[in-house]
């Protein structure tokens, strides 16, 4: 038997035993493997032992699993696919069973997955631990003290597993053992913005389908902003009736619903966000008396992009208002966190507005001040019922406004500004634009401009990505405050027609990182080198799932490890 163990971070193993074996994504933090074909039995079939009542969601995901391992027909990445394997398949021993069981410390009975999967970000469980035996007739078995480290067991289960071509489904390095694997961060997420374009449910579905093959925990929905308005709030039908593009392009609070519960039993979490008091300006639509500048020229004075509008934050009513709206929404979803945003205020915007000028004289604070009140207003709503607010880097770094130390700050001009926030006794998720924004490289897309490349240039590959460190630059005391991290698609240029394509499998780079690690057990950065061959495979089992995931290299790079990387 081949041992890789790594207890603290990621495996170390030469790229000759690497090849195409181990294709798992993320790769557990231990991991003991050996070269025996084992192949799943005609009646193979998975139970559970102990559970007194088995939740739903949990007896659906086992469907899936079934249902997966017969359907994904994904044949190895090698020299001829596999071919040379039929002929030992046909004396090979053949599992029987997958048998699925709570440790003894977790007892009889369990939430279901979507009850642990958007508990508090800081109590979920999500460890497990798997035994795949080289004996025939043999039971394969996962243990987790959670339904959701059972459904994280699921999904490595399935990645272990591939086609002959002849409908035979095998695995090639049994027996696995694989003990105790967990995430070294809990906030493992991608953010999709559904405000510049609209994407159908049916495309974020597919999204956290893509997800949750990597073990993802946070789906960040950026589901409004100047552009557009698609969400349905309760008590506020007019502000996606008239902020949305078209009546067919809203998401009803059945949709909403809908995309909470699959994303739940997929073992994520969805964390909504409505950006204030910037980025509002499509509320003008419904409710002018709360915006200023509202659609003001030239809008580059106004607005770091089009349409100008910002919330009137420093009226009493239109603070009520963001209050009132924000928690009607809030208050319908199990997440116990809420996004009220607050980047790239523009300054100018409110020095021109007459209504905000008075409002600061008779009021006599400053514009600092009153976004302190607006911002203290808001949060408390969330606090009153129980959530903890989530806000972009500047309202913790570039404005005087008061944070309870509960907050999660997203951090994404810059990698440097973890520290600062860090600093400040302050949980921070990352999601720098120079690691993890997933739309930049493709070109300034405001008009007039041509000659002009997007702001965040160059385009973010995978393997950039896979060089982030969560922990640098921080104390040892700050280490605790980091959550994780998220890679983003802020999509001015992007929509359903290359969603897949321009997130995947690019964003998995950071879903190993924030499962795994950052750093090998000696202190060396992941070595993105080992880790290609598993991402092609990823990539390929994607594809066969309906994940219109690109390509990585040439189909003759991925069938031949290493002969394409450069030798110097």
């Amino acid at each position: 038997m081949k041992i890789l163990n790594c207890p603290i971070l990621l495996l170390t193993f030469s790229l000759g035993i690497c090849d195409s074996a181990f294709a798992l994504w993320p790769i557990p933090r231990s991991l003991q493997t050996g070269s025996t074909l084992v192949k799943l039995s005609p009646g193979f079939d998975i139970h559970v032992n102990g559970i007194s009542k088995v939740p739903q969601d949990l007896q659906d995901a086992i469907s899936r699993t079934k249902t997966r391992l017969r359907s994904d027909k994904l044949q190895r990445l090698v020299v001829g696919r596999g071919a040379t394997d039929s002929a030992a398949l046909a004396h090979a021993p053949s599992l029987s069973k997958l048998t699925l069981s709570l440790t003894s410390s977790a007892g009889k009975t369990i939430n279901s997955i979507m009850q642990e999967a958007t508990k508090d970000i800081e109590k979920r469980s999500e460890s497990y631990s798997l035994e795949l035996p080289s004996s025939n007739g043999g039971t394969a078995t996962i243990t987790a003290n959670s339904a959701l480290g059972l459904f994280r067991g699921l999904t490595t289960f399935e990645q272990l597993f591939y086609d002959d071509s002849t409908g035979v489904t095998y695995t090639f390095q049994a027996p696995v053992t694989i003990t105790n694997d967990s995430p070294a961060y809990p906030y493992r997420g991608f953010m999709l913005d559904t405000s510049r374009n609209f994407f159908a449910v049916s495309d974020i579905k597919r999204t956290l389908d893509a997800m949750s093959m990597v073990k993802m925990s946070q789906f960040h929905w950026h589901v409004t902003d100047s552009q557009s308005f698609p969400l349905t709030i309760p008590g506020f039908p007019e502000l996606s009736q008239k902020g949305a593009y078209s009546s067919q392009e809203i998401y009803s609070s059945e949709d909403v619903q809908d995309i909470v519960t699959y994303a739940g039993a997929r073992g994520i979490d969805v964390l909504v966000e409505i950006d204030t008091p910037g980025h509002t300006a499509v509320i003008s639509t419904s409710h002018p008396e709360h915006i200023a500048c509202a659609q003001a020229t030239p809008w580059e004075s106004f607005a770091n992009e089009p349409p100008a509008g910002q919330l009137r934050l420093a009226s009493a009513a239109t603070t009520n208002f963001t209050a009132s709206l924000i928690t009607s929404i809030a208050k319908t979803l199990p997440s116990t966190m809420f996004s009220t945003g607050g980047d790239e205020l523009n300054v100018n915007c409110y020095t021109q507005d007459a209504q905000t000028q008075a409002e600061l004289k008779a009021s006599g604070k400053t514009l600092e001040q009153a976004l302190d009140t607006f911002t203290q207003a808001t949060h408390d709503a969330l606090k009153s019922i129980g959530k903890t607010p989530v806000v972009w880097e500047e309202m913790a770094l570039e404005h005087n406004v008061t944070l309870s130390n509960q907050t999660v700050v997203m951090v994404w001009i810059s990698s440097q500004n973890a520290a600062a926030v860090a600093a400040k006794g302050l949980r921070l998720v990352h999601g720098p634009s120079d690691f993890f924004y997933l739309d930049c490289g493709a070109g300034e897309w405001i008009g007039k401009d041509a000659t002009a490349n997007s702001w965040c240039d160059p385009f973010k590959s995978w393997q950039k990505a896979y060089t982030f460190d969560p922990l640098a630059n921080l104390s040892a005391a700050e280490v605790p405050l980091v959550l994780g991290g998220e890679q983003l698609l802020w999509a001015e240029q992007s929509s359903p027609e290359n969603l897949d394509s321009i997130v995947w499998p690019r964003a998995a780079a950071s879903a190993e990182i924030f499962w795994t690690g950052a750093k090998l057990p000696d202190g060396t950065p992941i070595n993105g080198q080992s880790a290609l061959p598993r991402l092609h495979d990823l990539r390929f089992r994607m594809v066969q799932r309906g994940i219109n995931a690109i390509a990585l290299q040439p189909q003759w790079c991925a069938l031949r490890d290493g002969q394409c990387n450069l030798d110097n």
